[in-house]
């Protein structure tokens, strides 16, 4: 462990993180509220895992590599199964991830994805929010997978991209609010639903 530097444990709402003998948290890793780890888990230097109002379960031999950041949400915890990785600077928020999955570096997984068993997304793929990755499916370096099932598109086709991704509600799924609503209106909402972490409280490590 590096000298002045530990894992931080948060109890956020009333949860705490869970950490089963046979995982690893990185001393400069972040588990936030009800986070709750497999057997030979995996949490690496940077990665923050944070339980808002919904959980977050890693699987067992699971992988959260260096800066990843996994998002769980009410109406969709963050659910990452058995034997995946979960890249550099990748972002699970409130995403589904069945077991065998491989997520690049860079990847983004929106509230309400799912992606389906031994599926690989590559280095800055993006799984938009309510889109389903079908099992075994590659989504290749940069492009988007919109939809259920997901249609995969280069991001040189973004108005046959937007003809469908427009219909699956992002503004209301991540934020709450219509289609149309002004930043002044999402960000109250978001500074008052974050402004729940000036309660957490640092738990002792055992």
């Amino acid at each position: 462990m590096t000298e002045g530097l530990h894992s931080m444990l948060l109890e956020h709402r009333g949860r705490r993180p869970v950490v089963p003998e046979s995982a690893y948290v990185a001393p400069s890793a972040v588990l936030c509220g009800a986070v709750v780890l497999g057997e030979g888990s995996r949490v690496l230097h940077g990665a923050v895992l944070t339980a808002e109002d919904g959980e977050v379960r890693l699987g067992t031999n699971s992988v959260v590599m260096e800066n990843a950041l996994v998002r769980g949400r009410a109406d969709h915890p963050a659910l990452i199964g058995d034997a995946v990785m979960v890249g550099p600077h990748v972002h699970v928020n409130g995403a589904t991830v069945e077991d065998g999955v491989f997520i690049a570096t860079g990847a983004a997984l929106f509230p309400g994805s799912v992606v389906g068993a031994g599926a690989e997304l590559r280095i800055n793929s993006v799984l938009q929010v309510n889109s389903r990755l079908e099992p075994g499916a590659v989504l290749p370096i940069g492009w988007i997978a919109v939809g259920d099932p997901a249609l995969l598109f280069s991001p040189d086709r973004h108005d046959e991209l937007w003809a469908i991704q427009r219909e699956l509600d992002f503004p209301g799924t991540v934020y709450g609010v219509p289609r149309g609503a002004g930043m002044r209106e999402i960000m109250a909402r978001q500074s008052a639903f974050y402004g729940a972490h000036r309660d957490d409280r640092e738990l002792p490590l055992a």
